[in-house]
């Protein structure tokens, strides 16, 4: 029996702003129109995010950009992977929107429903069984000569690295205007709970549970071993000046990118928008790190 959406106007966004052809293509366009007709019968009046439907060649359905989207939706429906998720978040949060992940990628930290087994997960979520999750997001700003020349949202971290081709960058680090240390590495990275299993895990970072109001500074390569990855509160203010090197650079979830001169200041807090996370209902966050990070895996 098919159960009636408690959502009425709901949102489908795939691989956001990418051009997608030939068989893969095909196969991204199939799963959005399936999905969409799922939403339908079950009641929803489908919206098509307007890009989506052109990179996919999708007509014949009612069609919106993100910002009317987050001002006209009641929920939004994100197919891909989480780098798509990661780019739907930073736009959406501000309308406070829920979002759902079904998960076309490879790893889906955020993006969780199976594709294969979206309609079996969904159908007891748009009738209100359902889990919710709700992650910070981190307002990164470039200063210089005190007056900001740059500023993004970022939702798994803030990379300050250094250039390709030069050595290392040195960075003075503070944390609510206290000096902390003089790094010398790579790089520095300052990610959330929700970028600990990214970057900052690849740079020999904890994992932070989502509901932690915390983040953590990991230096790249660093010159002195000493300097290890440190947990903070996000509730306070981290700032990096760049001391030495050249061709320093910041990126933001690595999609937005500030070249750096020496005296810059990346200067991060916590932004007063949040993302809603749906999930299944008994979802576990341990059941996804278990499960995407093959913990167990021959074990009885």
């Amino acid at each position: 029996m098919k159960t009636q959406s408690q959502f009425k106007q709901v949102a489908l966004i795939g691989k956001y702003q990418s051009t997608i052809s030939g068989p893969a293509g095909a196969h991204s366009r199939q799963a959005l129109e399936e999905i969409a007709d799922f939403l339908m019968d079950r009641g929803c009046d489908v919206i098509l995010e307007a890009d989506t439907a052109s990179n996919m060649g999708m007509g014949g359905f009612n069609t919106l950009d993100v910002d009317s989207i987050g001002s006209q939706s009641d929920l939004c429906l994100v197919v891909g992977g989480d780098g798509t998720m990661l780019g739907v978040c930073r736009q959406m949060a501000k309308f406070k929107v829920p979002l759902i992940g079904i998960n076309q990628g490879r790893l889906g930290f955020m993006t969780d429903i199976p594709l294969g087994q979206y309609q079996t997960v969904l159908e007891p979520m748009l009738a209100g069984e359902y889990e919710e999750d709700q992650r910070s997001l981190m307002l990164g700003r470039v200063l210089r000569d005190g007056h900001c020349v740059f500023s993004a949202l970022a939702m798994n971290d803030v990379v300050v690295n250094r250039g390709a081709s030069s050595g290392m960058v040195e960075l003075r680090v503070e944390v609510d205007g206290h000096f902390v240390a003089n790094q010398r590495a790579d790089g520095l990275i300052i990610a959330s709970p929700t970028g600990s299993t990214a970057y900052s895990l690849s740079a020999g970072g904890p994992l932070l549970h989502p509901s932690i109001d915390g983040w953590v500074i990991v230096p790249i390569a660093p010159h002195t071993l000493s300097n290890r990855p440190l947990v903070l509160t996000s509730a306070g203010e981290i700032a990096i000046e760049i001391v030495a090197g050249r061709d320093a650079s910041a990126s933001f979830d690595t999609q937005s990118l500030a070249s750096l001169m020496h005296g810059d200041r990346i200067v991060v807090t916590r932004s007063e928008h949040k993302v809603r996370f749906l999930h299944p209902k008994g979802w576990s966050y341990f059941d996804t790190l278990r499960q995407k990070m093959h913990w167990n895996e021959g074990v009885v």
